[in-house]
Formats: C-alpha cells, sequence, structure tokens
C-alpha cells in the first residue's frame, strides 16, 4: 500500500503570555496508507484534536513536516476534509447549500455542484431532506451533513475529529455503522479514514490501525495492528483482547510511577475530578476487593476514557491508587478512606493534599503568614499564570480550591473574591 500521508518530526508550541510556551506535540512521525482507516486515541487534552488540524493544514505545526503524495505541504492540504464534532453547519444555509460548501473552490458549474451533493446526500441517507434547515433535522441527521460536506470534494483522506461523541448512543452507533458499510463496499472515493476518539471500543470496531499518544507534550507511544475481520463483534473474546490491551497501554506510565507522579507535582496539572467523585470512586474500588482490570472496571461503570482516565489520575496522584501492567487497586491510604466516616476522610483527604500537591503547602503558608489570614484569589492566579497561562490558571485554582475546601484547610468568599484561613488553621 503506498503513503497517502507522511508527518516528520511534527512538534506544536503555543504562546502563552507571560508564560513559557506550551508543547503540545513532539517528535510526531506517522505515514497513513491507502486503504487504511487509522484511529488515533489519547488521554483528554493530549493534543489529538491539534494534530489533525495539522494535517488538515488548518494550523501550522511549529516544527517538523507534512507530506501528501510525496510532496511537502504547505497551508491547507489538498487531499484531505474533515468532518467536526460539533457539526460546524451553517444555520442559515439549507442542507443542500451547506454541503455545496465543500466544493466552493472546485471549478465547477453551479449546476453540476448542485448534481453532485444530491448525489452525495443520497449516499449519505439524506435523500428528501436537501431542502430543510440545520435547526429542522436531529444531531445524527446534521453529522451526516458534516459528512456528506467532507465526501463531496472526494478527498482522499477524510479526516474525523470525535465525529460521533455529540451524539446519543444509539445514534452513534447507526452513524458508524452507516460510515462503516460506505467505506467498506467502496461506495464512497475516500482512500483513507482517520479518526480522532476517546473511545477504545470506538476504535477496535472501526480502525484497521490504532495510533496511541501520550499526554502533555503528546508522542506516539503505540501503534497497534487490529487485525479482526469485519463486521466486528464487541463480545468476542478477541475483541476485548485488543482493547484491554490499549486500556492497559493508555494507563501505564511512560515513566515509572514515582517518576510521573513527580513530574505531575512540579507542572501542577491537576485533573479535572471532584472531591464527591472521587469519594464515590474509592467507595466503588472498595466495595469490589480486589485488583481489578481498568477495561472491565470502566465498562462496570458504564464510563468512557474522557471520564474514567482522570478519576484513575487523581486517586494515583493522591496515592489512593496504584496502577500496574493495566490493573488497578487501592492503596492503604485508599482501602481506609474509603471505609472511613464523613470527618476522617475530610482529614485524610487533607493529609494526602498537603503532603502531594506542593502548592497547596504554599497556598497554606502565604495564608499563615497573613495577620488576617486571607489573601485576594487573584494573587495565586497571578502566581500559576506565570506557570499556565491565565486560562490554565484559573481551571487549576478552581479545582484546587474546591478540593481544599472539602479538606476543610481553607475557606472562600464568592462575593469577594477572598480566600482565608479559619482561625483555628
Amino acid at each position: 500500500m503506498r503513503n497517502l500521508l507522511e508527518l516528520k518530526d511534527i512538534k506544536k508550541t503555543f504562546k502563552i503570555k507571560d508564560a513559557s510556551d506550551s508543547v503540545v506535540l513532539e517528535g510526531i512521525n506517522l505515514q497513513v496508507k491507502e486503504g487504511e482507516f487509522l484511529a488515533v486515541l489519547g488521554p483528554s487534552g493530549s493534543g489529538k484534536s491539534t494534530l489533525l488540524r495539522i494535517i488538515a493544514g488548518l494550523i501550522p505545526s511549529s516544527g517538523g513536516t507534512v507530506s501528501y503524495l510525496g510532496k511537502e505541504i504547505h497551508g491547507v492540504n489538498p487531499g484531505v476534509a474533515m468532518v467536526f464534532q460539533s457539526f460546524a453547519l451553517f444555520p442559515w444555509l439549507t442542507v443542500l447549500e451547506n454541503v455545496m460548501l465543500g466544493l466552493e473552490r472546485k471549478k465547477m458549474s453551479a449546476a453540476d455542484k448542485k448534481e453532485k451533493s444530491m448525489q452525495v446526500l443520497d449516499i449519505v441517507g439524506l435523500d428528501g431532506f436537501e431542502n430543510a434547515y440545520p435547526k429542522e433535522l436531529s444531531g445524527g441527521m446534521r453529522q451526516r451533513v458534516g459528512i456528506g460536506r467532507a465526501l463531496v470534494s472526494e478527498p482522499d483522506i477524510l479526516l474525523m475529529d470525535e465525529a460521533f461523541s455529540a451524539l446519543d448512543v444509539l445514534t452513534a452507533e447507526n452513524l458508524r455503522r452507516d460510515l462503516l458499510e460506505l467505506w467498506l463496499d467502496k461506495k464512497i472515493p475516500t482512500k483513507s479514514i482517520v479518526l480522532i476518539t476517546h473511545g477504545i471500543e470506538e476504535a477496535v470496531y472501526m480502525a484497521d490501525r490504532a495510533v496511541i499518544l501520550s499526554s502533555g507534550p503528546a508522542t506516539i507511544i503505540k501503534n497497534i495492528n487490529i487485525d479482526l475481520p469485519r463486521w466486528r463483534n464487541r463480545k468476542t473474546p478477541e475483541f476485548l483482547a485488543y482493547v484491554d490491551e490499549i486500556y492497559s497501554i493508555m494507563t501505564k506510565r511512560k515513566t515509572s510511577v514515582t517518576e510521573q507522579l513527580v513530574q505531575v507535582k512540579k507542572n501542577l496539572i491537576i485533573p479535572p475530578v471532584s472531591a464527591g467523585a472521587l469519594t464515590g470512586f474509592l467507595e466503588l474500588l472498595e466495595d469490589l476487593n480486589e485488583k481489578i482490570d481498568l477495561y472491565k472496571l470502566a465498562n462496570r461503570f458504564l464510563m468512557d476514557m474522557e471520564d474514567f482516565l482522570p478519576l484513575i489520575e487523581a486517586s494515583s496522584l493522591l496515592e489512593f491508587t496504584k496502577v500496574t501492567e493495566g490493573d488497578i487497586e487501592l492503596t492503604a491510604h485508599g482501602v481506609e478512606f474509603a471505609r472511613a466516616t464523613v470527618l476522617e476522610r475530610k482529614k485524610l483527604f487533607c493529609q494526602q493534599l498537603l503532603a502531594h500537591i506542593p502548592f497547596v503547602q504554599k497556598m497554606i503558608n502565604i495564608l499563615r503568614s497573613k495577620s488576617n489570614r486571607q489573601m485576594n484569589i487573584e494573587f495565586f492566579e497571578e502566581l500559576l499564570s506565570h506557570i499556565f497561562g491565565e486560562e490554565t490558571a484559573k481551571k487549576q485554582l478552581d479545582l484546587l480550591i474546591s478540593w481544599e475546601r472539602y479538606a476543610e484547610l481553607i475557606e472562600y468568599d464568592d462575593n469577594k473574591e477572598i480566600i482565608y484561613l479559619e482561625q483555628s488553621r
């Protein structure tokens, strides 16, 4: 199979005001071959969508090259079309007019553009809806319009950015099957498909190969060929073995657990998990009373990776759990926490916060140094913005405040935006 697309040493950094540049992608080397359905997986915020936009030429890389059919690309990639998660339709245009936008740069007559667009609408199951407006369509139908708009230009490579994640479960499943049928029966001219997804089962069900990215900065940590016949049964041992393998890879640290946690503490990025959600997660693990496979656990909880991985990261960061070779279990602290009373849990949570999140201790020391034991929130936002930039700093501080309030370390006056210590501390 010939290479349609090749990425060499792709790097992407973003400028952050009053902070060091943020490196999102680093050393990405990837080939997309003709006839291949490729899935790209990685933790939330790992740069999957950024990578897709670099392939499409919507944003430039900061280093490395993107080549299409052996020719280095600068600007928009002529061989690709993209389907977005958010549908990205123009509400004032009809279904037909939205699809025809995919032919805007083609040297064709208006009549030919209309005829071609009508043919594509028939292929994606929207025949008869050409004069409808997006607001009159269901979510699944709107995404079919997005797919039709991408396919009408007959791209060699169809890029899909979590194209099914905004849909309900049944609609997403129907659309996956319809797209696969079009692809497998060669009813569409597309030679390759690249799907960005956080759904491991979705990747194993649809793709021929899965590329797994690490978190910040993202690098490719594994290529897995999915050698299963079509159509695939999600309940077979072979299917489940692939899912389990990918779960294990995505939750295994690139370095040792200790080294990884030191790095997390240094960068302070803490997972977007509430104290209540973390408490519930630890209670469920304690009820199971055993080391358990992460994939089986996610299935039992009916959770996808976007929700599941932050819980794992938060519980590991605070050393309530440990993950080894794709299995998770409670630590001694985790067992103690899960079995404790409400007040005992607060004390233990406080202990782990102070022990494992250095900035928490820094906040407490600063507040103790003040005669009135209080400080405006802007002071701490400023400290963090030098590391992360303003937007990330605000999110991190909001999360830290919620954790510290649960631990009864601090109080926060929302109206005055004042963080303060109780006099007893």
